[in-house]
């Protein structure tokens, strides 16, 4: 487990690094610049996370084939991710209008409006980069390589804050372009971070042990599994994205104070959710490739491997949020006095309080649900965690706008839906009926490599 999810966690926390490092930069220009960046990055984040979600399936797939012993199988798994992706772009960027009516309806304030749909505008046209590297991830992760993962989300990160520095406040000769010269960088950063899992894809020589110049084609068998079993994870991921953004923007549409307070404290967030996505990378590939092996005894024992390192993380992220709220949001202050910040401090540090309640249930949830993706039991991972989701968006507009409570109250509620989620998926994993799902039953294993050479011989 830590072999395979220390990188995966690593890479994690680059991507969080780069998202809270560009925050940051763009709280030096206001809290509404800042405010933008979360509100459009999200929004273009949740436009393509159906496609993310059925391709990320990759990862399940491939350790399952690598488990099974079907190794050409796995860079054909890729292929169809990639065709997917292909496919996919238009369709975001068809998707355009509808985020622009989302900005309308949730009457965001005319301040951060304009610079919101300026940085969403530019980061869309990123996205095929992102799916791409989305599915090269897959790869490497369900083979267990996730040092690759690492390197490229290292490259990525680096080169994303510098470019940043550079774009946003104009060094080195370049233009102050703010927060389009965050969106440049990001687009930038991604694309260099994908030339290098591209290189190793294609050039290492362990493509001649996988025959990765053969996969590239279209397979009707390993296309239709990975519709089958990655259209729910997909439906999760966009209905949750939706559901978050939702959450994000109702928070945002209450007041520059509120938006300024909330972005500080999920900035904050992402650093104790973000590495756990790694570590259910981690249980999602070697679960996938036990159960692809026939061992759900091993299956069981690596998702409980994964639960111990994902709560030693949340343990120190709670003890940080509890005891040092001030100091991290301080963190956040303009270098000019600013009145919204100012009355936004006190807001923020109660949420930053509130929320170390639940960072374990977090933890759990990841786990837990990791395993029952890579088993094969996708369509309740999906149902608690949407049903959990949108509890929350129900929760908070009852809240808001009927019951008419402050967002104190609201994250209140937020962080009690959370604790409770986290046992329901507890429970179905303890059903166990994730031990009796068949993926590969259908695939046809392809010949070693070893007969296809002696019949080239012959």
């Amino acid at each position: 487990m830590l072999t395979i999810a220390f990188p995966m966690v690593i890479s994690s926390a680059c991507d969080t690094i780069m998202i809270f490092t560009d925050r940051l930069f763009l709280s030096r220009l206001g809290p509404h610049q800042m405010s933008a960046a979360m509100g459009g990055g999200l929004t273009c984040f949740m436009l393509s996370t159906f496609f993310l979600g059925v391709t990320g399936y990759c990862t399940a797939l491939t350790a399952q084939c690598y488990g099974a012993g079907r190794k050409t199988d796995c860079p054909v798994v890729i292929t169809q991710g990639l065709i997917i992706s292909i496919l996919a772009w238009p369709l975001i960027l068809a998707a355009r209008p509808l985020a622009w009516q989302l900005f309308v309806l949730t009457k965001i304030p005319p301040e951060q409006l304009g610079p919101q749909t300026v940085y969403f505008n530019i980061l869309l046209y990123g996205v095929l980069i992102s799916l791409f590297r989305n599915c090269l991830s897959s790869f490497f992760s369900g083979i267990g390589k996730t040092r690759t993962v690492m390197v490229s989300a290292i490259v990525s990160t680096v080169s994303n804050i510098f470019i940043n520095y550079i774009l946003i406040f104009g060094h080195l000769g370049f233009p102050a372009l703010g927060i389009r010269g965050a969106a440049y960088g990001t687009i930038l950063g991604g694309f260099l971070g994908l030339l290098v899992l591209a290189a190793v894809y294609l050039l290492s020589p362990e493509r001649y042990e996988f025959a990765v110049a053969r996969s590239f084609r279209y397979d009707s068998v390993l296309m239709k599994k990975l519709w089958r079993f990655g259209t729910p994870a997909g439906i999760e991921f966009f209905l949750n994205m939706l559901a978050f953004t939702l959450l994000i923007l109702n928070f945002h549409a209450c007041g520059l104070q509120t938006a300024t307070a909330v972005t500080i404290v999920f900035n904050w967030d992402l650093v104790s959710f973000i590495p756990l996505v790694g570590i259910h990378v981690g249980v999602t590939s070697l679960v996938g490739r036990y159960m692809g092996g026939s061992e759900p005894d091993t299956a069981d024992r690596a998702t409980f491997s994964g639960l111990k390192l994902a709560w030693a993380y949340s343990f120190c992220t709670m003890l940080t949020f509890a005891l040092l709220p001030h100091p991290l949001v301080e963190v956040f202050r303009p270098p000019q006095e600013d009145a919204v910040f100012a009355a936004a401090r006190p807001e923020a540090v109660f949420m930053l309080r509130m929320a170390a309640l639940y960072v374990m249930a977090d933890a759990t949830m990841l786990v837990f649900s990791g395993a029952l993706r890579g088993a094969g039991d996708t369509f309740w991972a999906m149902a608690i965690s949407v049903s959990m989701h949108w509890t929350l968006v129900i929760g908070q507009l009852f809240l808001l706008k009927i019951a008419q409570l402050s967002p104190r109250w609201t994250w209140g509620f937020l962080c009690l839906t959370l604790l409770a989620f986290s046992g329901l998926i507890y429970l179905r994993y303890r059903t166990g009926r994730w031990r009796t799902i068949q993926i590969l039953d259908r695939i046809p294993s392809p010949p070693p490599l070893e007969v296809l050479h002696e019949i080239k011989d012959l």
